[in-house]
């Protein structure tokens, strides 16, 4: 049976102390899609993607943090090829009990048939 999606990486969540994953943790569990935003102006870091979570609730995106820049060139290169709709990114792990930049765990995935 052939999958429809490919692993292409996984990481911790950066800088997520620093963004709004508080006011929505309850809602960040195993398997939530997240969105990944190319932000190129990021003067910290030229690679930068922000990881964001929609909230349906009040219908906004938050801000939960970003891929870590030891693990984001490729990633961007990618984003900046136009081929971002390519990924799909889930929490596959959550530990409230670890360090901040340790809590939430990612995995990327690249979609071989954009139908799923």
């Amino acid at each position: 049976m052939e999958t429809n999606k490919k692993y292409f990486m996984d990481c911790h969540l950066a800088g997520r102390m620093y963004h709004d994953a508080d006011e929505v943790w309850n809602q960040l569990t195993v398997g939530t899609k997240l969105r990944l935003v190319r932000e190129a102006d990021n003067r910290h870091d030229p690679d930068a993607v922000q990881v964001v979570y929609y909230d349906k609730e009040t219908e906004e995106n938050v801000l939960l943090g970003y891929i870590p820049s030891t693990d984001n060139e490729q990633l961007a290169v990618f984003m900046d090829m136009g081929w971002g709709h390519l990924f799909e990114c889930r929490i596959c792990q959550v530990n409230p009990e670890a360090h901040p930049e340790r809590q939430i765990h990612l995995s990327i995935k690249v979609r071989r048939n954009m139908k799923n």
